[in-house]
């Protein structure tokens, strides 16, 4: 369970035996009925429930209120849980087909007027064995549900496949019924092989997230003081551990490189195929591969804490959050099954009253559709129309069309070296009109350094120390300028102007220059010019170049071509944001704007008409990646900036906002579909069903083949 910053508390569970979108949302309505729960997701294609609470909740209480849903939660790892599924779901679908295929053969030649002696008998045995056995797992989920006074998937199937397996038994007692025993059999088989490949589908479209948790490293080699080498268990790598890495080993944990130098392959995390080098005091990503040469690092994070895990974490938490079109489509599925089970008694009273008035209207429709049924005694036809409408109608298209979509989108994403934290961007950035970008850190590389300075080396010293105590590109850049360091009180660092502090009992500034006019050389060079006060007094400058990101030109280029407007928003001069954009081609320039101007800045754009979409690092970018339609934080940046983004930038620049909105375009578009053609095949199948045009075998095919078509549908967005 992680704690945030705004005193909220986070729990993820794994939660078993959900068939469908009804049992997700019982699951969730469980869920939110805990006191202190603020906010509860259940996404039934990943099989796990997110709890945001305001207070920590012991985990056996979230535990009992899914429990008193109908359903359970696992402590197994979700792959080895994926795993025991498996081999239970390939072996029920074995045994039943094993059982099916033989029925249905004596059916054919049952129906071709070969009467096989002991058919009723083997008929009712057989179903039985198929229903009750193999589809032992539905039977329970459909139990389930009804003690629970609801209805899901597992019902519609349970209630068809076994009406049709009764009337075995009623024709082997006598009955004038016709038998559709066999059929019965057929419906839970194929609704077992649905299942089965839908959950192979579904298992293929989230390999992105166990990719990430199959490259962290399993052992680490840890130097001993007297030199000696120790391999332990990952999961025993503490912070400051001296570690070896050798070529070809995974990177047990995020830390500094200490001794040695080396090219590392960060594809798998950041999506970019070129290794980077790495020496003295370079940054390491756990996860990543060494390539060259042998080194030491110095452990940082470790755990919960390191990097891959809080980005597997994230996704998790994107993957299981809802898209407001999700809402839509949760209306609907809430009153389909009574609403279906209510058709099913309509057909069948319809059917049981109207057999011999409207037979000929079967009889001419089975001139043209082979499946048509020739039955026409009444209690036949109204079981005949009663069993396909239940089985045609089941809900899980519905379920699956969002979640499908968006364990696929966030997966593409998570491969380009972007975090999508809040699913309704996704939704939300098909209408982006104008990217905010800040300059320092998002247009350029973040990375700056000092090029020139009128200070005398004491004065250097003194900044230096003071900006030692600020996470701003421009501060770590200064603090580096020198390498001796003073000890500095009453730190105070002014947003968006610069930071204080007292050296040797002598107050220094270093911020915002009060005459940019004065620097214009180096401003004209889009150089940011930092000056230093002491006492209050003008003690010089420092004037400092951040090279451009390698993508920042290409990535403004193709934003444009999305007919989107890019727009510059920093904090710095004038002239040396006007220099920036102009070499990246960036039109609409906003300098000297303070954190409440850029918010005020993202408003205005908004009352324009469309979304806005603010992009920054800093602590002065937070207010405005709060308050637009979508944040996207750069990774490296402040702890704060990345809390109030939507989307995180792992690594890379401009050029991942285009890949973000295309992923994003994309995965709705394909939530539309999904719907839609979810929707479409109901409206289209129902009255079909009703109407007793189609068989009960086709009917569950094509529902198997609908919940498909929309996993496929949803891989597309990769």
């Amino acid at each position: 369970m992680n704690e945030t910053k705004d005193q909220q508390f986070k729990t993820s569970l794994t939660v078993t035996g959900m068939t469908c979108a009804t049992c997700s949302r019982m699951v969730e309505r469980s869920l939110k009925k805990v006191d202190g729960v603020v906010f509860a997701a259940v996404n039934l294609a990943t099989e796990t429930a997110f709890v945001v609470s305001e207070r920590d909740i012991p985990r056996e209480i979230l535990e009992t209120a899914v429990k008193n849903a109908g359903y359970s939660v696992s402590d197994e790892r979700p792959e080895d849980l994926e795993k025991t599924r498996y081999r239970r779901i390939k072996k029920n679908v074995a045994v039943s087909w094993l059982v099916t295929a033989p029925l249905m053969a004596l059916m054919v030649l049952h129906m071709l007027g070969r009467h096989v002696p002991f058919y009723h008998p083997l008929e009712f045995l057989g179903g039985a064995l198929v229903i009750f056995w193999a589809g032992r797992d539905s039977l329970k989920g459909a139990w389930i549900a009804l003690t629970h006074f609801h209805a899901n998937m597992d019902v519609l199937v349970v209630a068809g496949s076994t009406a049709a397996w009764a009337t075995s038994g009623l024709a082997y007692f006598g009955l004038p019924v016709a038998s559709f025993g066999a059929v019965g059999a057929m419906i839970m088989a194929l609704h077992l092989t649905g299942r089965y490949i839908e959950s192979h589908l579904r298992d293929k479209a989230s390999k992105e997230i166990r990719s990430l948790l199959s490259i962290q490293a399993r052992e680490a080699r840890v130097l001993e003081a007297d030199g000696r080498e120790i391999m332990i268990p990952i999961e025993a790598v503490k912070e400051e551990m001296v570690l070896l890495v050798k070529p070809g080993e995974r990177i047990p944990a995020d830390g500094a490189v200490t001794e040695g130098a080396t090219s590392v392959d960060e594809s798998m995390i950041t999506g970019e195929s070129l290794p980077v080098a790495k020496g003295s005091g370079d940054d390491v990503t756990g996860g990543s591969l060494n390539l060259t040469g042998p080194f030491r690092m110095r452990t940082t994070r470790v755990g919960e804490d390191s990097f891959l895990a809080k980005m597997v974490s994230l996704i998790q938490e994107a993957q299981g959050a809802k898209v407001p079109i999700q809402a839509f489509a949760d209306r609907v599925t809430n009153y389909f099954v009574p609403g279906v089970a209510v058709l099913s008694l309509v057909s069948a009273f319809f059917w049981y009253r109207g057999a011999e008035r409207f037979g000929s209207f079967l009889d001419g429709a089975g001139q043209w559709i082979p499946w048509v049924t020739s039955v026409r005694d009444p209690l036949s036809l109204a079981v005949f129309a009663f069993i396909t409408t239940i089985v045609i109608a089941c809900p899980c298209a519905l379920g699956l069309a969002t979640p499908m979509a968006l364990i696929t989108g966030t997966g593409a994403a998570s491969r380009k070296g972007l975090i999508i934290r809040n699913a309704e961007a996704i939704q939300t950035a098909r209408d982006v009109s104008v990217v905010v970008l800040d300059k320092t850190g998002t247009i350029t590389e973040g990375s700056p350094s000092v090029v020139g300075t009128d200070l005398s080396a004491d004065d250097l010293a003194a900044a230096a120390s003071v900006e030692a105590f600020s996470n701003h590109p421009l501060a770590k850049a200064i603090a580096s300028a020198s390498d001796e360091r003073r000890p500095v009180s009453d730190v105070e660092e002014i947003t968006g102007e610069g930071v204080r502090g007292t050296v040797d009992g002598v107050e220094y500034f270093v911020g915002k220059p009060g005459d940019p006019a004065r620097y214009d050389e180096h401003l004209s060079m889009g150089r940011t010019v930092v000056e230093v006060r002491r006492a209050g007094v003008l003690a010089g400058f420092l004037a400092v170049e951040d090279p451009l990101r390698e993508d920042a030109v290409e990535g403004v280029k193709r934003l444009s071509g999305m007919g989107i407007t890019c727009v510059m928003a920093t904090g710095d001069n004038e002239k040396t944001a006007r220099a920036v954009a102009a070499r990246v081609g960036i039109g609409e320039v906003h300098a000297g704007v303070r954190p409440d101007g850029k918010l005020d800045l993202v408003r205005q754009l908004q009352a324009r008409g469309g979304k806005v979409l603010m992009t920054g690092d800093g602590m002065n970018d937070a207010a405005a990646l709060k308050g637009a339609d979508i944040g996207v934080a750069v990774g490296s940046g402040t702890d704060l900036a990345i809390d109030s983004a939507d989307i995180v930038i792992v690594r890379g620049g401009i050029s991942r906002l285009a890949d973000a909105v295309a992923i994003s375009r994309k995965t709705f578009t394909v939530i539309r579909q999904n719907l839609f053609w979810a929707f479409a095949y109901n409206v289209v199948a129902i009255p079909l069903a009703m109407a007793a045009l189609l068989h009960p075998v086709i009917a569950e095919g094509a529902m198997a083949f609908s919940s498909i078509s929309v996993i496929l549908n949803s891989m597309r967005v990769k």
